[in-house]
């Protein structure tokens, strides 16, 4: 008698799984986004493997997720779409063996190109069961209409979208949601826009049934040429207790993308978010590893200050 594995790595072996490479600029809501989409699989009984790739090394993306078991795994140290391409390549064969998911999630950093990590698709062993694939790439609608950081990687990343999801909308009046949508239409012209917040959005306008099993027995599209951004990371540890005011004050500094950590304030836990000039302190959901306490992670452009 064939045990449930068996058979079902039977039934995978002819059937290709769908991939979607989840991309945009820091702060954009991606995790979020992501939250909301693992919460619905659970909810459906889909069985969702997810790859993300964190820019620095501590982590927290992890306890934000939640531990996802087997079927999460964690790529730093470098990009998706280039540095660790192998990296994923070999990850991705793995969650297939070990999973045996119903879908493929790559969260790629907020200064990854979707293009480039969706042609790694194409290599075997992977180009055997990964089916069709889409990039798509979260917007800050707060960041646009502020008209802050909208050069470079963000318009690479724009333009190689397959969907865009414009998430925050919650933060901007309708008049300035009009001339975010117009900006996005001079940066791509063609990509379906979604609008949201929260990051909640229907799965199924990203995983649809009905979607076609992509034949990748042929060569490759060609690599589109780009060029990175330099961006730096580094880490703060901020005192034990600080109060509120000085922890924002600090926060406050020009040049600072994004920040992200857990802190222990003077009024207790907080998960410390920053995109831009917005700062967030918010009692997280449930408390993270000690370890990860009273540390933050600081993202700004190579030579800045920050």
């Amino acid at each position: 008698m064939s045990s449930p594995k068996s058979d079902r790595t039977e039934e995978m072996s002819g059937r290709k799984v769908p991939a979607l490479v989840i991309s945009g600029f820091l702060g954009s809501g991606k995790t979020t986004l992501i939250r909301h989409l693992l919460d619905e699989a659970v909810r459906e009984g889909v069985r969702v493997a997810l790859v993300s790739n964190e820019l620095g090394e501590l982590g927290i993306d992890r306890e934000l997720l939640g531990e996802g078991g087997e079927a999460y795994v964690e790529l730093d140290g470098g990009c998706v779409c280039c540095e660790l391409s192998d990296d994923l390549l070999e990850t991705l064969q793995e969650l297939w063996e070990r999973v045996e998911p119903d879908r493929i999630v790559i969260e790629t950093s907020g200064v990854a190109l979707p293009y480039d990590t969706q042609l790694n698709f194409w290599r075997e062993p992977v180009c055997r069961w990964i089916g069709d694939d889409a990039a798509l790439v979260v917007v800050n609608a707060e960041q646009v209409a502020e008209q802050r950081d909208l050069v470079g990687t963000f318009e690479d990343q724009v333009s190689s979208a397959d969907m865009l999801v414009l998430n925050k909308i919650d933060l901007i009046s309708q008049a300035d949601l009009v001339s975010v949508q117009q900006r996005l239409r001079t940066i791509e012209a063609e990509a379906p826009v979604v609008l949201c917040s929260r990051g909640r959005i229907d799965p199924r306008l990203l995983f649809p049934p009905n979607a076609h099993e992509l034949d990748r027995s042929g060569p490759p599209p060609e690599a589109r040429p780009h060029s990175h951004e330099s961006f730096k990371t580094r880490e703060w540890q901020p005192q034990r207790g600080i109060d509120s005011r000085s922890l924002e004050a600090e926060l406050a500094r020009p040049g600072l993308l994004r920040a992200k950590g857990f802190v222990e304030t003077n009024e207790g836990l907080r998960l410390v978010q920053v995109v831009g000039r917005r700062i967030e302190l918010s009692v997280p959901e449930r408390r993270p590893a000690p370890e990860l306490i009273g540390r933050v992670v600081l993202i700004s452009r190579a030579g800045s200050q920050a």
